[in-house]
């Protein structure tokens, strides 16, 4: 009875709320009972409020990057953790009567938080509860839900196979649904290219509800644009169909590192031409870290050849020889394993750890990050790197990894997904600086260093767009505020997309006019 008198009160206060432009918590979830309510969809059974006890620990599950964890970060009016298609329908249709925005969530892996905050009223949609995956070995496909990791995909597909897999990120963690809607590469790029080259279908909600169940219903166009360009400028996507692709019963990995004494400087300016065009099973990320050095209070770089042949240990060793003889690479060097078990090697975890802890969605050892792109277009001197190197040496604490591209990734063209960054590109770098003390004067050191690092490189990297990477998101390139404009989204557009942004705008033009799908980066409107 008394639950009856607190759904009537509810339902009989909204008008007045509303009517008064009153955006606050309780208002939000006065709507939700009420769009909620026929039929009845227990949409406010999984909308937390901040005066709900469970609201703090719902928000912060997916919350990995500290900068945006702060009692000062602005909080949503809700989180809303949707189980089913009409929960979804039931929380836009809020978003609209309210004029409140919403941002979508899968894994919480957008390094500037555009996933989960806002500098205007806003609420979270979180596709936590989203994670069915249907591994379909007699097609060779898999349908996964937004909401799931790919930790959990990988885990799926070697439940059922071990001369199956799909190329997609080293982190277990990582939401299907942004990680795919970014383009999302990984250490089999070369060979099968990015997540969204192997993307045959999907599903999408749009502003008014309506549901787009597969490619068809959905269109090229729409289909075109989720994978690569942004999903949440279009929609909310329901997930991913997925081509599975062959991979060995035995992989092979490797580290090898080698500081600036050691002869780093030759051993980088080889990777440069070796890396991208070696076999295409091959793949080798090098990774640059400021260490300490032999004397006392000296400093250094040590560059990590990290790899992965699709195949055994004599074939790795071949390859390495003929192509890359200077790392000297032994077989005491390589460890043979079943592809799932790369995917822990990659993801950081001891050799023997058990499969099932990519199942574990939970982020641990939260930081403060910072992440910049850039790509290479032409080897980089011998100069040129030594200067490199002494400059991660004067800035400290940023590290570096360069991804290499060719093989698969130089045969596709650069309009057949929204993600242009294609032939002509030696490989990408990733700048990444990590912190774990607290404070505003800490944070402005840090991300000014990491822009210090990547100002340096300018005149070694793309230019006139100086191209970026979407999945690591750098609100530095441009930021459109909360009202995007075409000439404000063309800044960063033109960066992430190239000549593929006109092709976007004009579909977010068509399917999302009223711009209602909209953050500091996300496609514009045409006006």
């Amino acid at each position: 009875m008394q639950n009856i008198l607190v759904f009537c009160l509810l339902l009989l206060s909204v008008s007045l709320a509303t009517s008064q432009s009153v955006i606050d918590p309780l208002t939000f979830l006065r709507c939700i009972v009420r769009q909620g309510s026929n039929p009845p969809d227990q949409t406010s059974e999984v909308t937390y409020i901040p005066t709900n006890s469970s609201f703090t620990t719902v928000l912060r599950r997916r919350i990995p990057n500290l900068r945006f964890d702060k009692p000062t970060t602005p909080k949503p009016l809700a989180v809303v953790t949707v189980k089913n298609w009409s929960q979804i329908g039931t929380a836009l249709a809020c978003s609209r009567e309210l004029s409140v925005q919403v941002r979508i969530r899968s894994g919480g892996h957008d390094f500037e938080g555009l996933s989960y905050t806002s500098t205007v009223p806003f609420f979270v949609i979180d596709m936590f509860s989203f994670r069915s995956i249907d591994v379909n070995l007699t097609e060779g496909t898999a349908w996964v839900d937004s909401g799931a990791t790919i930790g959990e995909l990988y885990y799926r597909i070697a439940e059922k196979t071990n001369v199956f897999g799909f190329p997609a990120g080293l982190a277990p963690t990582l939401g299907v649904g942004g990680h795919f809607s970014g383009g999302g590469y990984g250490t089999m790029m070369r060979k099968y290219g990015l997540s969204v080259d192997n993307v045959v279908g999907s599903g999408i909600i749009d502003s008014n509800g309506n549901i787009y169940t597969d490619r068809v219903s959905m269109g090229e166009d729409l289909f075109w644009a989720v994978r690569g360009g942004g999903a949440a400028s279009f929609g909310i996507v329901l997930g991913y169909r997925v081509r599975l692709v062959p991979v060995p019963e035995r992989v092979t990995v490797f580290s090898v590192g080698k500081t600036v004494g050691e002869g780093a400087l030759d051993l980088i300016m080889k990777w440069q031409s070796f890396a991208p065009s070696t076999d295409r099973n091959m793949f080798v990320k090098l990774k640059l870290t400021m260490v300490n050095g032999t004397k006392p209070g000296e400093k250094t770089v040590l560059a990590s050849f990290v790899g992965m042949y699709l195949g055994g240990s004599s074939k790795t060793l071949n390859v390495m020889n003929r192509d890359f003889p200077e790392l000297k690479l032994k077989k005491t060097d390589c460890t043979e394993m079943r592809w799932i078990d790369s995917v822990l090697f990659w993801a950081g975890y001891p050799i023997g750890t058990p499969t099932s802890v990519l199942l574990d969605t939970t982020v641990t050892n939260k930081l403060f990050m910072k992440r910049k792109s850039d790509y290479v277009k032409q080897p980089i001197s011998r100069t040129g790197l030594d200067l490199i190197l002494k400059k991660l040496v004067e800035v400290e604490k940023v590290e570096m990894n360069w991804n290499p591209y060719g093989g698969r990734m130089g045969e596709i063209t650069s309009s057949r997904t929204p993600f242009p960054h294609r032939a002509g590109n030696l490989f990408n770098i990733e700048y990444l600086i990590d912190w774990s003390e607290a404070g505003d004067a800490v944070e402005k050191d840090y991300l000014s260093r990491a822009r210090e690092m990547h100002g340096f490189m300018t005149p070694y990297v793309s230019s006139n767009p100086r191209e970026a990477y979407l999945n690591y998101r750098d609100l530095d390139i441009g930021s459109g505020g909360n009202s995007t404009t075409y000439e404000g989204g063309k800044v960063y557009g033109a960066k992430y997309f190239k000549d593929n942004f006109e092709r976007l705008v004009n579909i977010k033009s068509i399917y999302d006019e009223i711009n209602f799908w909209r953050n500091e980066q996300s496609i514009p409107v045409r006006k």
